[in-house]
């Protein structure tokens, strides 16, 4: 079966930076339900059209493909009493956007002096990456499925 909107597809993947240092292998196979539903970066998506299952190809992505940009002002220094005592480079926030729409991630990147400093870019942002993928299977996405925007598991899915 070919790759083709409403279909689920399974793929193994290795993602690479632009200067091809290996970032991340999937050590299980991954799946997305293909057609626009957000389960994959659309450039991907675009190039595994057609496919079948024994294709590979390798995308590369610019930072506006995956991550976006880096954006300088997402860097906020925050005072040291906003967070847990045991605040530590690494730790994550959460922070809801106006209209409770859109959260963002923030990562601690420094604790300092009464300070924190904390990032809300993706770590990723701002980079070129290259996306290396093999098909393993494709398959017609159940009505659940698409009524959902997502695939659902080997026992169902429930929400």
């Amino acid at each position: 079966m070919q790759i083709s909107p409403d279909t689920v597809v399974m793929l193994t993947y290795k993602l690479y930076t632009g200067a091809g240092e290996l970032i991340e292998e999937a050590r299980d196979p991954i799946t997305y339900l293909h057609g626009g539903h957000h389960g994959i970066f659309p450039k991907i998506e675009d190039e595994l059209s057609e496919m079948e299952p024994g294709d590979s190809c390798s995308v590369t992505l610019e930072p506006e493909d995956a991550f976006g940009d880096y954006d300088a002002e997402l860097v906020r220094v925050e005072a040291q009493d906003r967070f847990p005592a045991e605040v530590k480079v690494g730790m994550q926030f959460e922070e809801t956007g106006e209209g409770d729409e859109e959260v963002r991630v923030f990562t601690v990147t420094d604790v300092a002096d009464g300070k924190v400093v904390v990032d809300g870019n993706h770590p990723l942002a701002g980079q070129r990456l290259r996306f290396d993928c093999t098909i393993i299977e494709v398959r017609a996405a159940t009505a659940d499925e698409l009524e959902h925007g997502h695939v659902h598991g080997a026992h169902g899915h429930h929400h």
